[in-house]
């Protein structure tokens, strides 16, 4: 019996070595950088160097993001829904605001880099995602069927979330301009964190049923009853990946910074870069899920990840431009105003009879071509 284990256990640390083979690079990207930090960015204004620093680091610390959603992944297997996804999209926003935090505090004041991030990540997700997972879930099966009642509860927060925190602003002109005032700031901070702290109650507790498949409600505690999977050795391992990002997002703000700066790129561009690094890891988690047929779960993380950008990553940008004194921009103009209305109108109607097909998600691509088209029309 001793043998045995003996044999056991070293062939499983080998098996999880070259599982999580990825923590080694993230690591070692992290004391190289940590270690030659003036010589790699002194180069920057070599173009091919500046590449190859903003890729790696980007490589880097997207990798690190898509190993923490596939441990997100194992524990929303392990614990079931809601809670995984939970997991997932608190992690990701986490993520996304050490990001924006890491380059908006780095080189000079980007005010509308938060805004812009928003933007691009309610778009990529609620466009993009959306319709890329609709249509390749859909294009086996003539529908797909999902929870209506979850869906709606995201949309009822995510609505006047977005349009408090992204539109209400561009009509409140203060003396500085077009971003709120310290107690508006402070009250915008308070709604966002209330509303999605209810959502949470609401979710977690007695209306858990409404972020279920409906087959799932019924044998839930079977499932967590049988449950026997390491979900203390995931969470552990998501925490891992996550404690190298911390430092690497920071280093990704100073290829983004030279870039804006230096080379006069779209002030949007951090802001794109920020919501493709975010958005990438759930999307490719919500569109497995969909061409699984498990269309509810792609749901939960979509509208999930959206509602937590907004509902916690408005209030935390808010208190970083309070400390640090770094005004932001909040309000959309133009036509990001208008792509958001549209996008947010598509939706209600995409979700509000429990049932998607081909054509929802071929709408929601069209609407995410044209957010790109607009992008290189600036």
């Amino acid at each position: 019996m001793t043998e045995s284990m003996a044999t056991i256990r070293p062939m499983g640390f080998a098996r999880l070595m070259r599982q999580e083979w990825f923590l080694a690079i993230s690591i070692l990207t992290s004391l190289i950088v940590f270690t030659f930090e003036n010589t790699l960015f002194e180069q920057l204004s070599n173009p091919i160097w500046l590449a190859i620093v903003f890729f790696v680091l980007f490589g880097a610390v997207l990798g690190s993001a898509l190993s923490v959603v596939r441990h997100a992944d194992h524990l929303a297997e392990e614990l079931g829904e809601p809670y995984g996804t939970l997991i997932l999209t608190l992690a990701i926003t986490s993520i996304e605001v050490m990001a924006i935090s890491a380059v908006m505090l780095h080189g000079a004041n980007n005010p509308t880099l938060a805004r812009d991030t928003l933007f691009a990540v309610v778009m990529i997700i609620l466009n993009g995602m959306v319709g890329l997972s609709l249509l390749m879930g859909a294009w086996h099966r003539p529908e797909q069927s999902h929870n209506m009642q979850g869906a709606n509860t995201y949309l009822g927060v995510i609505v006047p979330l977005a349009t408090l925190s992204l539109v209400m602003p561009s009509f409140l002109h203060t003396v500085g301009g077009p971003h709120p005032s310290a107690p508006r700031q402070m009250i915008l901070g308070v709604i966002s964190v209330g509303l999605y702290g209810i959502f949470l109650m609401l979710q977690a507790g007695r209306h858990h049923r409404y972020f279920a498949e409906e087959t799932e409600t019924t044998t839930s505690h079977r499932k967590h009853a049988a449950a026997r999977g390491p979900i203390l050795l995931h969470t552990v391992l998501l925490f891992a990946y996550m404690i190298p990002v911390v430092y690497l997002v920071e280093q990704l703000a100073r290829p983004i910074d030279y870039v804006i700066e230096t080379l006069q790129a779209p002030v949007a561009f951090g802001g794109v870069v920020m919501a493709v690094l975010v958005a990438t890891p759930e999307a490719i988690s919500a569109v497995r899920a969909a061409v699984a047929n498990h269309l509810q779960r792609s749901i939960n993380i979509f509208l999930g990840s959206v509602l937590s950008t907004i509902g916690l990553t408005v209030p935390a940008m808010l208190v970083v431009s309070y400390i640090f004194g770094h005004p932001v921009v909040l309000g959309l103009q133009g036509n990001d105003l208008v792509m958001l209305v549209l996008t947010l109108a598509v939706s209600i109607i995409t979700f509000s009879s429990g049932r998607t097909h081909v054509m929802q998600g071929a709408v929601h691509l069209v609407l995410f071509l044209a957010y790109i088209l607009l992008i290189f029309k600036r």
